[in-house]
């Protein structure tokens, strides 16, 4: 059937489903991809979604289009129109997309026989910003937020043959969005993470967590939760590495939790990582997954992992692709990116500034790295929007849920350099106490700014009220690129009044591959690498320092970034060229980096 006759039914039926997002392990499911090239119509003034009226009327202009009618006046045909590759952003797919900031529908069919008994969801990784889903006719439901997963229950409305699948998609910023209107990296519109049917038993495990008390690593803890809240229903957890198998049933809210004295288990570590393969069933099902088991617990400014410290010797990633100028996705993407990060010296990445794709977070539990993961409350969102809060505790839950069984994640990081005002603190206080409800496993975080008093300019202060609430204190500082020149660290004298562990979220100066010159000429690689000369000696001096995190691992695409000839919209503070190239910094961080044991 013509999609520009199905289309008409939108109009009909607009069925709200609530959309999910607490499922996790998706990648070990029973999954079907919807994967691959999906037809698309541009719609920059939303005609699709509002009536000229401006109402809310999605496919309103299908309104009089009937089955029969095969009128010239058809003015939008899916089956004639371009088509996008999903998982992908749409801004690195076509030039004249580029900055493009707004609606476009996509659409997919697909047929699909579903089994008797069975339950099927349709699931999507991300999409970025809002997605508003339909299919055959109905509207599922929204979401909104471009990095985290969700999905709807769609097992009352799947066909045998012909199921049509529309989703809009629109990137506009909003000032009380998450992030909101200014941000520092690139809008990448689109479906741009894995759409994936997964077929479940009508019961089933819907997500789980399994952890090493950080008190007692002798001590596997956790719960499982079916999709359903039933009671007595068995649930068995099997490691067979360990010889361990644990039984019980789940409560009134169907929840099974636990508690199981381990032996010999070889512990998670940074660089040397052990993944045991788990097993969890339920009835006639089993879901696997690779967990690897650590504890994490700080003493003072001291970060312990496994009981031992651990100098964070980090950089931070955007989740893109520099050398495909587009958003990363896949294990492919994730090694490449993870690979230059151990290159450098790494045994820590801060994925900035939000959510990076599931891939990535796997990717660094198998290759050793340890994660700083990071919602998108950025700069000077709405802090006094009920509604904007709740978006950003919704983005972290989805986070968090998803994320929750990979050992390489130590911080959850509620924000990045947000000002300092009580609607902010109380804001941030409120998601830190929600990250520890959800998991009281790891360390909260954000990365704030510094206070210099100007009676005392040479001494900065980490000193922002919110620290009372994190485990780990964070900052950016810039000194030698936006504060002055590389030789004022000499005189810089940091001070902080809590005694937890602290690191440096950012530092790090611009330069563009291959230009050259003196090292006080900026945008040379000289200048780049002597700022981190001098970095490196403040950072010596610094008796409680935990680790850091420089900015930038690869340069990426901003739209503030403009200078002609230099920038060209490109950050050029990575380490490495939106090419690949190493520039003169990359060696100064990494022979630092194997001094550091």
């Amino acid at each position: 059937m013509k999609s520009i006759i199905t289309l008409a039914l939108l109009h009909i039926i607009n069925i709200s489903l609530y959309a999910e997002p607490m499922i996790n392990n998706v990648i070990n499911r029973n999954t079907t991809s919807l994967n691959g090239k999906w037809n698309i119509i541009i719609d920059p003034y939303d005609n699709g979604y509002y009536d000229y009226r401006m109402q809310e009327n999605p496919w309103g202009f299908f309104r009089n289009q009937k089955p029969t009618d095969k009128s010239d006046r058809v003015e939008y045909d899916f089956d004639c129109s371009e088509t996008l590759n999903v998982p992908g952003d749409w801004n690195s797919q076509k030039a004249e997309l580029l900055f493009y900031e707004g609606s476009i529908w996509y659409k997919r069919s697909f047929d699909y026989t579903l089994n008797n008994g069975k339950r099927l969801l349709l699931w999507f990784g991300a999409v970025n910003y809002r997605a508003d889903v339909y299919l055959n006719g109905k509207k599922l439901g929204s979401h909104e937020g471009g990095f985290t997963p969700f999905y709807f229950d769609i097992t009352s409305l799947i066909q045998d043959k012909n199921n049509f699948l529309i989703v809009r998609v629109n990137n506009q910023r909003h000032p009380d969005g998450v992030p909101t209107i200014n941000t520092d990296w690139w809008n990448y519109g689109g479906i741009t993470r894995d759409v994936l049917l997964i077929e479940e038993d009508s019961i089933f495990i819907l997500n789980y967590h399994l952890y090493l008390n950080n008190q007692n690593p002798n001590l596997l803890q956790g719960w499982i939760q079916l999709n359903d809240k039933i009671a007595n229903e068995k649930i068995q957890i099997d490691i067979p590495e360990l010889k361990l198998s644990i039984q019980g049933k789940t409560d009134e809210n169907g929840i099974f939790v636990f508690e199981s004295n381990v032996k010999h288990l070889v512990r998670w570590e940074p660089l040397k990582p052990k993944l045991y393969s788990v097993f969890l069933r339920h009835r006639q099902n089993v879901l696997k997954d690779n967990i690897g088991f650590r504890t994490i617990t700080t003493a003072g400014n001291q970060l312990l992992i496994n009981e031992k410290p651990v100098f964070l010797k980090g950089i931070c990633i955007h989740e893109e692709m520099p050398m495909r100028k587009a958003r990363a996705n896949g294990y492919d993407d994730a090694k490449v990116l993870l690979g230059w990060a151990l290159e450098l010296g790494c045994n820590f990445v801060r994925l900035a500034h939000y959510p990076h794709n599931e891939y990535m977070v796997r990717m660094a539990d198998s290759m050793g790295l340890l994660v700083w993961s990071e919602i998108p409350v950025y700069w000077t969102i709405q802090f006094g929007n009920r509604q904007t809060y709740q978006l950003a505790e919704q983005m972290l839950t989805e986070n968090i849920r998803r994320d929750q069984n990979r050992a390489c994640i130590i911080i959850w990081s509620i924000g990045n350099e947000t000002p300092v005002h009580q609607e902010r603190i109380e804001f941030m206080k409120n998601l830190a106490l929600k990250a520890r409800q959800l998991d009281p496993t790891r360390l909260i975080s954000a990365a704030m700014e510094v206070h210099v008093n100007p009676s005392d300019p040479f001494t900065y202060h980490v000193d922002d009220p919110l620290g009372e609430y994190l485990d780990v204190i964070a900052c950016n500082e810039y000194v030698g690129w936006y504060d002055g020149l590389p030789a004022k660290t000499e005189k810089i004298k940091w001070q902080t009044k809590y005694n937890k562990p602290f690191v440096f979220s950012e530092l790090g100066a611009g330069a563009l591959f291959g230009y050259h010159g003196d090292s006080l000429t900026r945008w040379t690689e000289e200048y780049q690498e002597y700022f981190f000369t001098e970095q490196i000696k403040m950072l010596q001096q610094i008796p409680f320092l935990t680790g850091l995190s420089p900015w930038v691992l690869a340069d990426f695409r901003s739209p503030r970034r403009q200078l002609p000839g230099i920038q060209d919209f490109w950050n050029r503070k990575g380490l490495i060229s939106d090419q690949g190239q190493r520039k003169k910094a990359f060696y100064v961080l990494q022979k630092w980096y194997q001094t550091i044991k």
